[in-house]
């Protein structure tokens, strides 16, 4: 069944029961003087009408959607039982695949073998029969989930508890939803980094100054020396965020405060949308940006005063890195800044202190959180950035701490690990998770020290 139609056909069963329960409390509050009897509001009765119809609803397409692709390829297959029961899982998968592409239309059924054919026609009629059940299945289900809620609908409920335990639980589910998908990305990343561990020293990982992953495939093969030194990488996304932070920060923080403090109100109305544009713009046209105008422009530079500059350097990556980040730190320092108790700026002046002693010393100390949550926010993008240094600073590992070099991030070795046919399994594929989780723990390291700063300085 389309999702659509799905969807359309739960919102008529959530219009209907909320119709059906605002009649059916009214009707039976009105020998008792009216909806003024009621514990509850009459909207509460209805949406708890509205939870009890969509509920099972919602809970069996769950169920059917999980269920309907395994059921039927066990059905399909057992009816090949004697030729698929010395088959290995794979094989079996692959010979799914390919009854699956003929019921499709993706392949020719005549081409097939007779059991086979018979396969196919099984598998389509087993789809026809679930898109036809599935809707009557969702419309009894909602049904009886209307007919017993409507019973329980007595002017005695107060419905308004019941609805407010329903949205605390509803809201429970949604932090654990979040916690347990951390937690997946987390066990995800760390059992194949575990894998690529048991091939490459961890030591040799951590502390390696040679980064070159490539594998032999034969003895006598040149240029493959297989050496996973992550510290040319860690170099790398330092040097870089580090520039960019250098650009970023004092810009931005210095226009919030100018926009909150300084600029007349037409002037913050235009220059405000006009800096955030900045951040809707895609990062591949910022690096077409470093490397079509940065890039040449500091090379030149370089030339004039006798400097050796990369054609892809950190300097180009980290400047137009920088002016990406420049929105993100300003637009949430100017709304922190804005949410600073008024009371306090105008006391600060009553007590004789300057405009810029009042923001220095009362209004910047008391925006201090979130202004490093936004220097956080913009730090995390810049270790996170990939385009931008895949154009304008190239992929050599260099070990390295010249901005004027090329240089790469620990990102840029993540995608160009997992772009290719190589085998899974290869130490050279797993070393991209090995990099996810060291970046993530050193992640994790910043926003904790960013909590003791903000401890400490609050």
């Amino acid at each position: 069944m389309h999702t659509e139609l799905l969807l359309i056909l739960l919102c008529g069963l959530g219009v209907a029961a909320y119709g059906a329960a605002l009649f059916a409390i009214r009707r039976r509050a009105k020998p008792l003087g009216g909806i003024r009897a009621l514990p509850a509001l009459p909207g509460y009765y209805a949406g708890l009408a509205v939870s009890w119809t969509l509920l099972p609803a919602l809970l069996l397409a769950l169920a059917w959607g999980f269920a309907e692709a395994p059921v039927i390829r066990a059905l399909v297959l057992a009816g090949l039982a004697e030729h698929t029961g010395a088959l290995s899982e794979t094989a079996r998968d692959l010979l799914f695949s390919q009854l699956d592409n003929a019921a499709s239309g993706l392949g020719s059924v005549a081409d097939l073998p007779p059991d086979h054919q018979a396969a196919v026609e099984r598998l389509m009629h087993l789809r026809m029969l679930g898109d036809v059940w599935h809707p009557f299945a969702l419309i009894g289900f909602g049904a009886a989930g209307l007919c017993a809620g409507l019973l329980q609908l007595t002017p005695r409920l107060n419905a308004r508890h019941r609805v407010e335990h329903l949205l605390r639980a509803l809201l429970f589910l949604s932090a654990c939803s979040a916690v347990l998908t951390t937690l997946g990305i987390i066990f995800s990343v760390l059992f194949e980094a575990l894998r690529f561990f048991q091939q490459v020293s961890v030591w040799e990982f951590l502390f390696g100054l040679h980064w070159s992953p490539q594998i032999a495939i034969r003895a006598d093969q040149a240029g493959a020396s297989g050496a996973f030194g992550f510290i040319p990488l860690l170099v790398g996304t330092l040097l870089i965020s580090f520039i960019a932070m250098a650009v970023a920060l004092p810009v931005g923080l210095l226009s919030a405060i100018y926009l909150c403090e300084y600029a007349h109100t037409r002037t913050r109305a235009v220059v405000k949308p006009l800096l955030e544009i900045l951040a809707g713009i895609p990062t591949v046209v910022y690096g077409f940006f470093a490397a079509l105008v940065v890039g040449p422009a500091l090379r030149e530079w370089g030339l004039t005063f006798g400097l050796d500059v990369a054609a892809e350097s950190a300097l180009a990556a980290g400047l137009v890195m920088g002016l990406m980040l420049i929105p993100f730190i300003s637009s949430l320092s100017d709304d922190v800044l804005s949410a600073v108790p008024r009371s306090l700026y105008e006391g600060s002046l009553g007590l004789g202190a300057t405009r810029s002693e009042t923001i220095r010393r009362v209004v910047f100390p008391a925006a201090l959180p979130g202004v490093v949550g936004g220097s956080l926010l913009a730090l995390s993008r810049a270790i996170g950035e990939t385009m931008i240094v895949v154009m304008a600073a190239g992929l050599a590992a260099r070990l390295t701490v010249n901005p004027l070099e090329s240089v790469t991030t620990v990102t840029v070795q993540i995608v160009s690990l997992l772009v290719g046919d190589q085998e899974f399994d290869s130490a050279k594929t797993l070393a991209a998770f090995a990099l996810g989780l060291v970046l993530f723990v050193l992640t994790l390291c910043l926003n904790v020290l960013a909590l003791v700063v903000v401890r400490r300085y609050r």
